[in-house]
């Protein structure tokens, strides 16, 4: 059998990043930038008003208590937006609001709950120091910063900020478009009433949902029964749409394994078992013109949610443009007894939570099959026992996958 490294290499050697295109601001989220961007002007690219006050030489208020406040005349009014030339004398003062542009002459903002908030003159009850309340312009950007590099996952924040140097397009890795098709006779349409010897499809909801919430596009297309050629008919329909396809069910040994007989002929897709547990039977390659990329995950639910979190996502992370490679895992105290079988490796479902003093603790979810999905949604993690062991006791520590 190949090992879980083994097979992920295989995986991460064969699929590509995407190229890049150029998209909209509105397209660009959940998308890996593919340049460098840097800033045209100065942000703020002017003097402003950090609050709304009275701007204002700070010699004329320095001496301004409740006892002794200074009453000065005010001369204008500059709002947010103004493009006119303003500028202030001593023993003047303009009344300003928050963003601004700080008349020239003007070196403080005395904020309007310092004063009595007057319109043609102001009585001003606290002395404001040079500087205060004022947004200096490349205090945040100098003209030329860089403020976002290549393969920066981008969020709202980093949507802000794009639009914050005037960029209306950008160079970004798109999101992959992943297809989810799962096959087998058994399955029926959840909403439609069972027969005898059916299941509701779950798989590809879950997977699916998986695929959108590693950050890629999912589109859930309609089950397939046990037919190899009506299999290959579906799968050439999707490509045109699909960075990569991910199949369910159909990969297994025995009779009726319509992705194993449809695909395995083509020779570009190969069918693996995985020292692992679940989820041992695996397919992987590629097909089309396009050479996209095919996962073809075993048909019960568990292992083809293990086999996503284990092989599919690092996939798409590096289609997407970002590091990818096994899961991330964090170390826990285990809280009963886990048993695994000697050489595979296991991926037990589990809760990890906290201790009193804050230590990561787990303890096995009630159903560890792999058809269990219920046992699966309880979980927010997975045990990680390694191929050469078979018990963990209680208390001693596993590495753990968090969902």
């Amino acid at each position: 059998m190949r090992s879980v490294d083994e097979h992920l290499a295989v995986v991460l050697d064969t699929v590509r990043p995407l190229a890049p295109i150029e998209v909209e601001l509105e397209r660009a989220l959940g998308a890996v930038l593919a340049e460098d961007v840097t800033s045209p002007v100065p942000l703020p690219p002017f003097d402003n008003s950090a609050m709304d006050g009275y701007a204002v030489r700070s010699a004329d208020v320095a001496h301004a208590t409740e006892e002794t406040p200074v009453v000065l005349p005010v001369i204008d009014d500059v709002a947010a937006g103004d493009g006119a030339m303003y500028a202030v004398g001593p023993g003047l003062v303009t009344r300003i609001m928050t963003g601004a542009p700080v008349p020239a002459g003007a070196d403080t903002v005395v904020p309007v709950e310092w004063t009595d908030g007057g319109t043609a003159s102001v009585t001003v009850r606290r002395a404001a120091p040079p500087g205060n309340a004022i947004r200096k312009a490349g205090e945040d950007v100098r003209q030329g910063d860089t403020v976002l590099t290549a393969g920066t996952m981008l969020g709202a924040a980093q949507i802000g900020i794009l639009a914050g140097v005037g960029r209306r397009k950008v160079l970004v890795r798109p999101r992959p478009r992943v297809v989810v098709l799962s096959t087998g006779a058994e399955l029926v349409e959840p909403g439609n009433r069972l027969g005898a010897g059916q299941i509701w499809d779950s798989n590809s909801f879950m997977l699916t949902a998986a695929v959108q919430e590693a950050g890629a596009e999912g589109f859930r297309a309609a089950t397939v029964t046990d037919d190899p050629a009506r299999f290959l008919d579906q799968l050439d329909a999707q490509l045109l749409r699909a960075d990569a396809v991910i199949t369910s069910g159909g990969v297994s040994m025995g009779a009726y394994e319509p992705v194993k007989e449809a695909l395995g002929p083509l020779g570009t897709v190969a069918f693996e078992r995985v020292a692992m547990q679940p989820g041992m039977p695996q397919g992987f390659g590629v097909v089309g013109e396009e050479r996209v990329p095919l996962f073809a995950l075993p048909g019960n639910p568990v292992s083809s949610f293990v086999s996503f979190i284990l092989f599919v996502r690092p996939a798409l992370r590096k289609m997407a443009g970002l590091p990818a490679g096994p899961p991330a895992t964090i170390t826990a105290t285990t809280a009963a007894p886990l048993r695994s079988p000697k050489g595979k490796r296991s991926f037990l479902r589990v809760v990890l939570s906290r201790s009193g003093d804050g230590a990561a603790v787990v303890n096995p979810v009630r159903g560890q099959g792999s058809h269990q999905l219920a046992a699966l949604a309880s979980a927010n993690a997975f045990a990680v026992v390694p191929e050469d062991v078979t018990e963990v006791p209680e208390g001693r520590t596993v590495e753990v996958i968090p969902l």
